[in-house]
């Protein structure tokens, strides 16, 4: 159950040859991925998600795959993943939304999902989880951002506690960089870090690395990530992710329109 686990938190930490303008209002991903572990069986869990733009997002002449955050474009995704595994399922439906503040630098997101595990003939556990933030965009494709995530197991426990998180799109010479940071400050039950860095070799192909903590499920990795677009609504992207004891593969595909 616990390697299940682990490939849920990695997917909720855990989606071109032309570059004109083009805009689109709508985004949907699948993906698959699989934990292989030192000893033991591997895991597998799909993936979907949609996310619908309350305005068209304008590329413009920004890297495709971060369009929507430098367009400032306002959004609701809906998500979810399946795994079933040697008697032992697990289930994640989530919603979450970004609302940048019109006519001013504020941000604001929020998300709650629901996640089940199903070990046959012995437990069904149900988790709530939740997060919401205040942002602030100090300066062109720069975001800063305070806020509370928790979540609440039926019969188990609780918590609540607070996250910072910062993203920073720009140019290093000829070339653009994403760099991305997120730490939750709880307890071992919820307390996460996240940094990455995308190295855009052009507008539609970036390469990059990540590193993932996780207290709550022991989730300690390194990635190596790539993403390309093919034309402006078609993309691949994968992950491998390296840990003590076990290795994880990603891939997924993603449409817009």
């Amino acid at each position: 159950m616990k390697k299940l686990t682990l490939v849920t938190a990695l997917l909720s930490s855990l989606a071109f040859v032309g570059t004109a303008a083009h805009a689109y209002q709508t985004e949907v991903n699948g993906n698959y991925n699989y934990l292989d572990p030192d000893n033991g069986d591997g895991v597998s869990v799909f993936g979907a998600s949609g996310t619908y733009y309350f305005n068209p997002v304008q590329t413009r002449n920004s890297p495709l795959a971060e369009a929507a955050f430098l367009d400032r474009a306002s959004s609701v995704t809906l998500g979810g993943l399946y795994g079933d595994n040697d008697g032992t399922k697990q289930s994640s439906l989530g919603l979450s939304g970004e609302y940048y503040v019109p006519n001013s630098d504020f941000y604001l997101g929020a998300g709650v999902a629901r996640d089940e595990t199903k070990v046959k003939n012995f437990s069904d556990t149900k988790t709530t989880r939740y997060n919401a933030e205040v942002g602030y965009l100090p300066a062109p494709g720069l975001l800063v951002a305070l806020g509370l995530q928790g979540y609440d197991t039926k019969d188990g426990g609780d918590d609540v506690d607070p996250t910072l998180r910062a993203k920073y799109v720009t140019q290093v010479g000829q070339h653009d960089v994403n760099l991305e940071a997120r730490g939750v400050f709880g307890n071992n039950d919820n307390k996460q870090y996240y940094v990455a860095g995308d190295y855009y070799i052009d507008k539609t192909l970036s390469v990059g690395a990540d590193y993932q903590k996780d207290k709550a499920t022991n989730l300690d990795q390194w990635g190596i990530t790539a993403k390309k677009f093919f034309n402006q609504q078609v993309s691949v992207d994968g992950r491998l992710g390296f840990g003590d004891d076990y290795n994880t593969y990603s891939v997924g595909a993603s449409y817009r329109f």
